[in-house]
């Protein structure tokens, strides 16, 4: 649950520290007081786009850190997998910090993390539902997703998926290869001449750079004879006159008069030394001197013809030797499926019937699973509406597995089409709730939904953003009630203007502006009996709160404090 929430320098607030407890929170306060202020920075927390205009006038930054406490299993573990650990007091410490400049920086528990970690862990933190969330409950696959949270079919459609996933790659590989069937023989006398025409080649990796090499030198080979004959002339070619003969003697003659010069011994030594490297260069540059060619000009010719080839090779195939050849390779494995193409089909043909068989029975447990569910859910749902003051109200799940020339058509939700039906009024035709024109019956839907939902639900912390927006009486004090009933098993926010939900609250506060004089900036206060009597009247009434007003606020709060909600 969210246990304190610091704001800083977001739009009108200067900086608010606001600590909650668990249960049933309402904020209250006049339009334009700064409700949505406080809800844009909790979602910043959640890792929501961060947009400059936030940052309060004249300031460089905006901060806001949340500290979550008692956190359930399944945020541990998203935690985990993301290398974070709570501290050890089991609290989670989220901080969001926004620049002037567009820079963002998250962290928690005083540790840097990306913004992406936060997204992967908020979702099990806070839900919050307006107006909108409300409306995005008409979508089918929403309506999809509640049923299968209530049916737990988390871990078989884990499995689903795993099958599922596998048969669309099956089902790829198919089809690309049934579209090559189209052109088959056109496909394989092209790989065929293609493969020929490398292949003939008989290129080999690396061979382009040895030919230039080679030609270069074949072009100075004038230059190379005349100076690498005279090197090898001067250094070994020369019976008598070599620098080889002359440090031979010369090791000797040392040899000979080492035992009267000691030192002499040492200096035979590093002779012999380099009579070794003298050696071994004269070797290299005899073997260039000997390797050149008789007839240079047929020798270039050749080379010319043979860089010419692969230059056409390079054009059609690949950069280098080594693309051509790998080229090469991809024809010779196209072939092969091409020519082999009745069996690689049929093979793929019965891995996708197995595979299919196999998702098929998975996705008919699944639709087993959630035609159970929906029969306990549709009951607690139309219950929770009628308490809701929606006596009449009809409600269904509809739940048909989609089929499409006697075979069941997989989906990666399974094969069922679900949508909730709904008739306000018995004996009025129920239709699909994407049809409901009233956004308070909507609302009232929804709540339904989420307190039928709630045992199921591994989320801490609810807030309902004025999702009571068109009702009011009887029917919103129900509301309130429901959202208490809820605080049993979650933390619940209410942001509303209504008195009959608010004076439910087992914690309320005010949001207020005041003028500083240098600027406007959001107050929030936590109200106690006499606060909470003014606010509520302030909202029961008109222009000016009456007597009326304030003992319909007394009444409320009273009836709350003397009954078991």
């Amino acid at each position: 649950m969210l246990s304190s929430l610091h704001i800083e320098n977001v739009a009108v607030i200067k900086s608010v520290d606001i600590d909650f407890e668990g249960g049933f929170v309402a904020m209250t306060g006049e339009t334009g007081a700064g409700k949505s202020i406080i809800l844009d920075s909790i979602n910043l927390l959640l890792g929501k786009k961060a947009e400059r205009d936030l940052i309060r006038h004249g300031e460089e930054r905006a901060m806001v850190s949340g500290l979550f406490f008692s956190l359930n299993k399944t945020v541990t573990d998203a935690l985990a997998a993301s290398g974070i650990s709570p501290d050890e007091d089991g609290a989670l410490l989220i901080q969001r910090t926004i620049s002037a400049d567009g820079h963002s920086a998250v962290k928690i528990n005083g540790r840097a993390v990306s913004l992406s970690v936060l997204k992967t862990i908020s979702p099990f933190l806070v839900a919050i539902h307006g107006q909108s969330d409300t409306q995005a409950l008409v979508d089918a696959e929403k309506q999809l997703e509640m049923l299968d949270i209530y049916a737990d079919n988390a871990e078989i459609l884990t499995r689903y998926s795993k099958e599922y996933d596998e048969l669309l790659k099956i089902r790829a590989e198919l089809a690309e290869l049934k579209a090559k069937l189209g052109e088959r023989e056109r496909m394989i006398e092209i790989l065929r001449y293609q493969i020929e025409d490398i292949e003939s080649a008989k290129l080999e990796d690396g061979e382009e750079d040895a030919l230039i090499e080679k030609k270069l030198k074949i072009k100075n080979s004038e230059k190379i004879s005349k100076n690498a004959g005279f090197v090898f002339k001067a250094l070994r070619g020369s019976e008598k006159g070599s620098v080889s003969f002359l440090i031979d003697r010369s090791i000797t003659a040392l040899d000979q008069i080492s035992d009267v010069v000691p030192n002499f011994a040492d200096y035979s030594e590093k002779l012999r030394d380099i009579l070794y490297q003298v050696t071994d260069i004269s070797e290299e540059v005899y073997a260039v001197y000997s390797d050149i060619d008789e007839d240079p000009e047929e020798s270039l010719n050749k080379i010319e013809s043979r860089l010419a080839k692969i230059a056409k090779l390079k054009r059609k195939y690949g950069a280098t030797e080594r693309e051509i050849l790998d080229f090469k390779e991809k024809c010779e494995s196209e072939l092969y499926e091409l020519e082999n193409s009745d069996n690689v089909i049929n093979e793929l043909i019965d891995k996708e019937k197995h595979i299919y068989d196999k998702a098929r029975a998975l996705a008919e447990e699944i639709h087993s699973r959630r035609a159970d569910s929906a029969k306990i859910l549709d009951t607690e749902v139309k219950n929770a509406l009628e308490f809701l003051d929606m006596p009449k109200v009809v409600f269904y799940t509809s739940i048909k597995e989609d089929f499409k020339g006697g075979e069941l058509v997989l989906n990666k939700w399974g094969a069922d089409l679900v949508e909730f039906f709904i008739s306000p009024n018995r004996g009025a035709e129920a239709k699909p709730l994407s049809k409901i024109a009233s956004g308070g019956e909507l609302a009232r839907v929804m709540l339904a939904l989420k307190s039928t939902l709630a045992d199921k639900n591994s989320i801490s912390t609810l807030i309902f953003d004025e999702i009571d927006a068109g009702v009011s009486g009887k029917t919103a004090r129900k509301i309130g009630i429901k959202m208490h009933e809820l605080s049993a098993s979650a933390q619940i926010f209410s942001v509303t203007h209504s008195a009959q939900i608010a004076s439910l609250a087992d914690m309320h506060f005010l949001i207020s502006k005041k003028d500083t004089g240098s600027g406007v900036e959001t107050e929030v206060s936590l109200l106690e009996r006499e606060g909470r009597i003014a606010e509520l009247s302030r909202i029961l009434g008109g222009i000016a709160v009456t007597e009326a007003q304030k003992n319909a606020a007394i009444d409320m709060l009273d009836e709350r404090e003397n009954f078991q909600i």
